[in-house]
């Protein structure tokens, strides 16, 4: 690869990882169609993509480690079943059509973003919920499903999950973003980009200028998570949402 093309798949992958780390999810927007438009068929391009983002869940590991952001029960309620959900949804997606499961995921996407905007209280402050095994069952439930669309599709899904601990588990944005960064981030991604690696192919030529990009924007994104609070991640929350909506919906 020439060093211009080198270039432009580091600053892509440096604005798309600082955006995704400071509103919880999304560098698949514009990381991911990159890649396509670069020459990438659908599932090396989806493999590789999988792979630079366990870098940003790196770094944004690195930097919210610093502050007291996780929620440990949380943490292994995401492991234990958001996990094998990746790896379900991993399996299954390079021998399905993406369109309409992409026109599907983004009115959901987009519903996310609306929901947020009408409710203005959402997430600015932490309100424990369903923190029983009831709650936890369910929770569960739903983060194998969002893990399983984690596995398969490339936009959108940590976002999901950043308005799921905030609405069923009553996070706030900031820590829910930081448990979304490290859990979805660092070993969801990890454990498709594994099973895409296996089951396809991956450009490996591509990797050091999206990790790099990946592992700067991470921090950077996380560090401007803790240092704007839960209003400002509210925002570009909304603001990732309806945009990532739209983009899917549209041909």
């Amino acid at each position: 690869m020439d060093s211009v093309t080198l270039g432009i798949l580091f600053v892509i992958s440096l604005v798309a990882n600082i955006f995704s780390a400071f509103a919880g999810g999304g560098a698949g927007l514009i990381q991911f169609p990159v890649l396509i438009f670069l020459g990438l068929p659908f599932g090396i391009a989806l493999a590789t993509h999988k792979i630079a983002t366990v870098a940003l869940g790196i770094g944004a590991t690195v930097r919210n480690l610093r502050e007291d952001n996780l929620e440990w029960r949380l943490v292994l309620v995401m492991l234990a079943c958001g996990v094998p959900g990746v790896v379900t949804g991993a399996s299954i997606i390079l021998t399905v059509p993406d369109r309409y499961a992409q026109i599907a995921l983004g009115i959901l996407t987009l519903g996310l973003g609306l929901y947020s905007i009408l409710s203005p209280g959402l997430g600015q402050k932490t309100e424990v919920r369903h923190r029983d095994n009831r709650g936890y069952v369910i929770g569960g439930c739903v983060l194998f499903l969002l893990g399983a669309l984690n596995g398969s599709l490339t936009s959108g899904t940590g976002l999901f999950v950043t308005l799921w601990l905030v609405r069923w588990f009553g996070l706030d944005y900031k820590k829910a973003v930081a448990n979304t960064l490290i859990l979805v981030g660092l070993f969801w991604n990890g454990s498709g980009a594994i099973t895409l690696g296996l089951l396809g192919n991956i450009a490996w030529s591509w990797l050091p200028p999206l990790i790099l990009g990946s592992l700067l924007g991470g921090y950077i994104g996380a560090h401007l998570a803790i240092v704007k609070g839960n209003r400002w991640i509210k925002r570009a929350f909304e603001i990732i949402t309806v945009v990532i909506g739209i983009k899917l919906i549209m041909p």
